[in-house]
């Protein structure tokens, strides 16, 4: 048998794996499906496919991919000897690859020639890089300047740049707004504003990063159209932004009720975040997981029609939940025993169930040993890693 160390303790995993009863390699391998039409799924083609497909190589990391709520035609990845590589592309973008040019690719091309790179993503046209070091590197479009860089909105970059600082921890984008944390807490945002996403009590545009409230956050997302939040080392939740269907998780909705401040959730055993288009997805401490706003195609997961609401948190079944990533009307979840489920849009097969049918309610997607995945908010490609 091959017990994984994501549902196991690791005394439990440890005297099995004495005993001779484990099978376990720690290689990763990379899935991907759904919307192909740049190649960026990687299987060196731009076919659909409605069902779990293989990227070779098992040298993947196990977060392989951080596309945190792009809406791009690509994505960033990286494997196990700290090289960084991307797929897909649009024709006469902003170098997001990092290619040094604007070609597509719909096989994996790697990034430069560095072997220290400890994670990847996308923002939208636009991708970054964290080094080993802490360094934190942008390449790509530069509208709302997302890259950081204090320059014109048309100052794009086809290879990596710096912004400041070493000690960078995780990045994430909604589009044309930024959110990153650091080693010591802090939250930094920068890009679009339009809407208050950024947190500063306004709606002045950023173009080199900005900091949010104190050094105490520990997950951090942000979503279209225009929302942000983060969970703080206390267990407590924020929300600000946008707020047309109720995402903010405040008991109210619509254009009047947004905030340009972060303004807390009840609750203070928050663990896991994650947003979507005009929704929002949570998980506690006990495994139980939360939705709320727009329910469009039944991307809540509640088994209710698609013209259902909600603008205060509200429980799926269930208390295994590890973890959630909001796509545009669809979501995915993990349980503590590797297993996968989706729910919600369908037109490109994103829901891995080899159809292109909605489902109201969570549905598995085959196997057991699921150990990260991702989906683009609104291209409808998804990116899983398995543990052989």
């Amino acid at each position: 048998m091959a017990l994984k160390n994501n549902t196991w303790k690791i005394n439990q995993w440890y005297d099995q794996n004495v005993a001779g009863n484990v099978s376990y390699s720690g290689e990763i391998q990379l899935f991907s499906w759904g919307q192909n039409e740049k190649g960026q799924l990687g299987h060196n083609n731009e076919v659909k496919y409605s069902s779990p497909t293989q990227v070779p190589g098992t040298t993947w990391s196990k977060d392989s991919f951080f596309l945190y709520n792009s809406s791009a035609s690509h994505s960033i990845n990286i494997k196990t000897d700290g090289t960084l590589w991307a797929m897909g592309g649009r024709n006469d973008d902003w170098g997001q690859l990092g290619q040094n040019n604007r070609t597509n690719y719909s096989s994996p091309v790697q990034i430069g020639s560095g072997t220290d790179w400890s994670k990847g993503g996308v923002l939208r046209e636009s991708s970054w890089g964290i080094k080993t070091d802490g360094t934190l590197w942008v390449w790509g479009s530069n509208q709302y300047a997302v890259l950081g860089q204090n320059q014109p909105y048309a100052s794009h970059r086809s290879s990596p740049v710096q912004i400041p600082g070493t000690t960078w921890k995780r990045c994430s984008g909604l589009g044309n707004a930024v959110f990153a944390t650091k080693t010591d807490g802090t939250m930094w945002v920068w890009g679009n504003n339009s809407s208050g996403t950024l947190g500063q009590n306004n709606r002045t545009q950023r173009s080199s990063p900005v900091q949010v409230g104190d050094a105490d956050w520990s997950v951090v997302s942000g979503s279209q159209p225009g929302t942000g939040g983060g969970i703080k080392t206390d267990g407590t939740l924020y929300m600000w932004g946008s707020n047309p269907n109720g995402g903010l998780g405040q008991n109210t909705a619509g254009d009047n009720a947004r905030n340009s401040s972060p303004t807390q959730i009840p609750g203070t055993t928050w663990s896991s975040l994650s947003l979507g288009n005009k929704k929002s997805a949570a998980i506690k401490t006990d495994g139980t997981l939360w939705v709320w706003g727009r329910n469009a195609y039944g991307s809540l997961g509640l088994n209710q029609a698609d013209n259902a609401q909600y603008s205060s948190p509200v429980q799926l079944p269930g208390t295994t939940w590890s973890s959630v990533s909001n796509a545009y009307q669809s979501t995915f979840a993990q349980k503590t025993d590797g297993t996968l489920w989706s729910w919600g849009y369908n037109n490109q097969g994103q829901l891995a169930q080899n159809n292109r049918t909605a489902y109201s309610s969570p549905v598995q997607i085959p196997g057991t040993e699921w150990v990260h995945v991702q989906p683009q908010s609104s291209g409808g490609s998804v990116y899983a890693t398995k543990e052989i």
